[in-house]
């Protein structure tokens, strides 16, 4: 998957301009609710702790962490986050929601402070 610089930086900032906000451990999270954002997963919902993000993805039985890459973009006032599925999950079980956790640490972002997700978010 490629992730487009151009198409993140211009979604993120229809979501900054149009988003929710919601926050939990220090970071208030920016992130909108259903904008069609290409290549980049949609989340059923997206949560900030004192250590990091948990992401609710769709899955029919085979999704791990491992199936997702991320890419943050620090250029602007506030540090945005964008999350892609590497591989598809191609099982046949019944749809199911999973949850994928990411630290901040791994993120390389700070612990506090407004954090932009590009990602389309259900709720």
């Amino acid at each position: 998957m490629n992730l487009d610089r151009r198409r993140l930086l211009t979604g993120g900032l229809l979501l900054v301009l149009g988003g929710c906000a919601t926050s939990g451990g220090g970071v208030t999270l920016v992130a909108g609710k259903g904008q069609d954002a290409g290549e980049l997963e949609a989340l059923n919902a997206v949560e900030a702790d004192a250590s990091g993000l948990t992401l609710s993805v769709a899955s029919t039985g085979c999704t791990t962490r491992d199936d997702f890459t991320f890419y943050v973009d620090r250029s602007g006032a506030q540090p945005a986050v964008a999350f892609a599925r590497k591989r598809l999950d191609l099982c046949r079980r019944a749809p199911t929601t999973v949850d994928v956790r990411f630290s901040y640490q791994e993120l390389g972002l700070a612990r506090q402070g407004r954090l932009a997700v590009l990602n389309p978010v259900a709720r």
